[in-house]
């Protein structure tokens, strides 16, 4: 059975349901029809969030053939349930522009998604269309305030504010607005992100409550004026307006898993270009009604990891009881040189050279005092010598627990012995306090050397003028002591997207950086990635379609 096929066969319990199984009465929820609903954030209880474990899965190096990152956090949750262990899964909610480009939907996969699968991958509560409304609402009324007043002598000398759409569209990278006549507006260069690089999207995901959430939208840096003052949403006035537009988006949403797990999905930043967690609101809300919550960063321990510890728990004081990390045998034996095309066929020597991978990112996460445990996607194609090197060389060599994970095939049942595992190791030994990669009293420009040195194995890190210039700029506005969230490619350790294994010794370029004193950190970009992703030469949109009465190509 294809994900839709499993997703349309689930009977869903109606949402009131799923929250009582929480603890949560039906007079709190905020329905959206019968299977989703809202979360007021009142529900949060910090003394009870305190007392559960919290667990983060993250992942070997992104490839094209997939990692499954999502469905073992999903199928984790579904595990832990079936022991016994009251557990909630906290996810980020799916991009649009992904779904119809390259992945046709990011709800997890088989018997472990989240649900109802179509309306999370698609419109779902409208939080993405809040963010970009929000995002593109501050880009019209500054841009109006520059044009009314003009006449009063105002001026910015650089304008940092970009728009965003959450649709990969490499035409609106850069653009020009107020062309024609006077009355369009001001001449200006601009150009469009993703919704997902949105600054609000990572507000949104940062805020701790209502009143962070306005605070933060303020401090945020439109621009530059002539003798070099910071230009804010709080000068500009609307921070109000921009809280309205955001207000129930800051609101968790829960849905439910195949076997009716209670599933928090809420925010969805990339990983690659952003800090990739879901919001520490939807985090917080898990623990304040669970034993244990699974939650996700997004591609490879290297980014998602990295700035779930550097940033958000930085920030928040939340620390992982314990970390998994997923790898696919064909995944390493890409990283193991393997051709794309023969990653599915036996190839111990190929897997064997692609265990680096595994082994660098794990020490990284054990260099942060996590405590850390295998966790392998078996397909259909993996033989019985290949699973059996991979457990030889995870228990007896790296001296990491090691299981592989079913519940693709198998649901719940496929992870009982992953919860059991999961469990076991947190109580034997859970994750020491966690040392973080840098100080906040370091450099800007030495933070990101730590990172790219000590996690990525650079060898020697360059800065592009323009990158220094604002890193500079940063420090003298006296935001030298945020934390910073690095911009690169997902495929490798590296900025080369090519590069892949555990690769080391290169030289790792910061061409860019922007400043997001609302969000509280510094984006440092990488080589050649780009906040706004283009469509590939066949998009997943071309086998999207709505045929007799239900939805396909989502999966």
């Amino acid at each position: 059975m294809t994900d839709l096929e499993i997703a349309h066969a689930t009977q869903l319990d109606d949402i009131g349901r799923v929250a009582a199984s929480m603890g949560i009465a039906e007079e709190d929820l905020e329905r959206y029809g019968h299977h989703i609903a809202k979360l007021p954030l009142r529900l949060i209880d910090e003394e009870r969030a305190r007392r559960s474990k919290l667990i983060l899965v993250t992942a070997i190096t992104a490839t094209k053939a997939g990692i499954g990152k999502t469905t073992v956090s999903i199928g984790l949750a579904l595990g832990l349930n079936r022991i016994g262990r009251r557990a909630v899964v906290a996810l980020r909610e799916p991009s649009l522009g992904p779904c119809f480009g390259m992945k046709g939907g990011a709800a997890g996969g088989g018997h472990a998604q989240v649900l109802p699968m179509e309306r999370i991958n698609l419109h779902f509560t409208g939080d993405f269309h809040a963010i970009t409304s929000a995002h593109n609402m501050i880009s019209a009324l500054l841009d109006n305030y520059i044009y009314q007043h003009q006449a009063d002598g105002f001026a910015l000398k650089e304008v940092c504010w970009r728009r965003v759409l959450d649709v990969n569209d490499r035409s609106l990278r850069s653009i020009v607005t107020g062309l024609g006549p006077r009355t369009n507006g001001v001449t200006a260069e601009s150009g469009f992100d993703i919704t997902p690089a949105s600054e609000l999207m990572a507000i949104l995901c940062l805020a701790a409550d209502e009143d962070d959430l306005r605070r933060r939208v303020e401090s945020i840096i439109l621009g530059f004026t002539y003798d070099d003052r910071p230009f804010t949403v709080k000068d500009l006035g609307v921070a109000g307006a921009i809280v309205v537009l955001l207000r129930d988006a800051l609101q968790p949403n829960l849905v439910q898993t195949t076997e009716r797990t209670p599933a928090l999905v809420h925010g969805g930043p990339f990983a690659n270009i952003a800090h990739g967690c879901n919001s520490l609101l939807a985090t917080r809300m898990a623990l304040s009604h669970s034993e244990y919550t699974v939650t996700e960063a997004g591609f490879g321990a290297d980014l998602g990891a990295e700035k779930f510890y550097d940033i958000l728990c930085r920030k928040s004081g939340l620390e992982p009881a314990l970390t998994v990390i997923v790898a696919t045998a064909q995944g390493l034996k890409m990283h193991g040189g393997v051709p794309l095309d023969d990653i599915a066929k036996p190839d111990l020597d190929g897997l064997r050279r692609g265990l680096a991978n595994l082994d660098r990112h794990v020490s990284n996460l054990r260099s942060f005092g996590q405590t850390v445990l295998v966790a392998f996607n078996r397909f259909a194609a993996d033989t019985d010598d290949e699973m059996a090197l991979l457990r030889h060389h995870c228990e007896d060599e790296l001296h990491a627990p090691y299981v592989v994970n079913d519940a693709y095939a198998r649901g719940g049942e496929g992870a009982e012995e992953m919860a059991r595992l999961v469990v076991d190791t947190i109580e034997r030994q859970p994750s020491a306090p966690l040392r973080l990669a840098y100080e906040d009293s370091d450099a800007l420009t030495v933070k990101i050397e730590k990172v790219a040195r000590q996690i990525y194995g650079a060898g020697s890190v360059s800065f592009a003028p323009a990158a220094r210039r604002r890193l500079q700029q940063a420090e003298a506005l006296g935001l030298g002591t945020l934390p910073v969230c690095i911009a690169k490619t997902q495929f490798s350790f590296s900025a080369d997207a090519k590069r892949y294994g555990a690769v080391e010794g290169f030289d790792f370029v910061i061409r860019d950086a922007v400043i997001n004193a609302g969000a509280g950190m510094i984006v440092a970009i990488a080589g050649d990635i780009l906040r706004m992703p283009g469509l590939p030469k066949s998009p997943q949109a071309l086998r999207i379609d709505y045929v007799d009465g239900h939805i396909t190509g989502l999966s």
